[in-house]
């Protein structure tokens, strides 16, 4: 049967549950990857989705980050941490009782360039590319998918004029995204959508959304052996206009 899994930073899931919630109905995926769920294991909304017959693998953290995997498939193998993460709640990965292996990544924004969290980021990055690397030797159908916080090419940026040399299109961080695709990783939705300017961030501030000012900085990037299965990818726009809605929206893909 078809998998569609999804990717969606929603930037607190219990202020975003509705729109979860909404979304999940209409949209219909198989797996999602959250993002910034803002909250610990225990006070995630566990009851919510597990009686709409979620499987869930949780990694929480008060106030900040957090990563989550809804599944309809049962998990059968978790990992809830990533070499280089430094304790952070950025980095969950599951094993799914159909053969697909999922990860939902929070690559950190790293606040500006000469910030202390730069180094950070871009040693994450490191980090998401040692753990392909060594997932690929396993030869399995995987999915990558998160906010990575990186735009890869000048088409996936509003204005190159106002983003070249900033935090998210930094040379060093496009140098460590190509790094992952040249392992023979396959970006889900460019693989299939190759037209320019098609965003999945907008800024909450100056009118960003009203004037299509974003960023493609939400990925899913498959192992050869998922991107083999590839029929259909995404970005649905419709959560993003929903009133008090995430700064992010959902990209997807369906797999055969």
């Amino acid at each position: 049967m078809p998998t569609t899994v999804a990717t969606w930073n929603v930037n607190s899931v219990k202020a975003r549950l509705p729109h979860l919630l909404d979304w999940l109905a209409a949209a219909e995926p198989d797996v999602v990857l959250l993002q910034e769920t803002k909250c610990v294991n225990e006070e995630f909304p566990r009851l919510e989705l597990e009686s709409l017959g979620w499987h869930l693998a949780l990694r929480g953290q008060k106030t900040y980050n957090g990563v989550a995997i809804l599944s309809r498939h049962a998990i059968v193998e978790e990992i809830a941490s990533l070499d280089g993460d430094d304790g952070e709640s950025r980095y969950i990965e599951a094993k799914l009782d159909n053969g697909v292996r999922v990860a939902s990544i929070y690559v950190p924004m790293g606040q500006s360039t000469d910030s202390d969290r730069f180094p950070f980021k871009l040693h994450f990055l490191d980090s998401v590319h040692a753990r392909a690397k060594r997932l690929l030797e396993d030869e399995e159908a995987f999915v990558l998918g998160g906010d990575y916080n990186v735009a890869p090419e000048e088409e996936d940026v509003f204005s190159v004029s106002v983003m070249e040399g900033q935090v998210l299109f930094h040379p060093e961080e496009r140098r460590r995204y190509r790094k992952l695709q040249w392992l023979g990783l396959t970006d889900a939705f460019k693989a299939l959508n190759p037209a320019p300017h098609q965003y999945s961030w907008w800024d909450y501030r100056g009118g960003a959304l009203q004037r299509d000012l974003g960023l493609r900085i939400d990925h899913l990037l498959l192992s050869p052996q998922a991107a083999d299965r590839l029929e259909a990818s995404g970005i649905d726009k419709t959560p993003r206009l929903k009133e008090k809605a995430s700064d992010h929206t959902p990209v997807w893909c369906r797999l055969s």
